[in-house]
């Protein structure tokens, strides 16, 4: 059976709705961790910068702390590569939404694409 350019259409376009489909979902399970997580981002910066961090990180230099539990808290990286990831999200997700608010062209599918 020959595939009109109608059905080749229909076709495609049911393969975007399934690709489509499948990153709306994961985002939303992805959107739904980010939330609950903020709550341990901000405890995190607020403890970066505080004096128990220094006490903390100083003890730990000094090999006061056990070998247990793990703590990459104490880490020079480990909390600020966090946060910067967290802050370069926020733009991406940001120019996201800035992009989203441009303004479209209808969601015309008959146009011809350029050349």
């Amino acid at each position: 059976m020959k595939q009109t350019k109608q059905m080749q259409r229909i076709a495609a376009m049911e393969q975007a709705l399934d690709r489509a489909q499948k990153a709306v979902d994961g985002l939303d399970r992805a959107l739904d961790a980010y939330h609950d997580a903020l709550p341990d981002i901000r405890a995190l910066a607020g403890y970066l910068q505080s004096r128990e961090w220094k006490k903390d990180f100083a003890a730990d230099e000094a090999g006061a702390l056990p070998p247990e539990p793990k703590r990459g808290v104490l880490s020079e990286d480990g909390i600020y590569d966090l946060l910067t990831s967290d802050d370069a999200l926020r733009a991406r997700l940001a120019a996201l939404r800035l992009e989203d608010e441009a303004p479209s062209d209808g969601g015309e599918t008959d146009k011809e694409e350029p050349k």
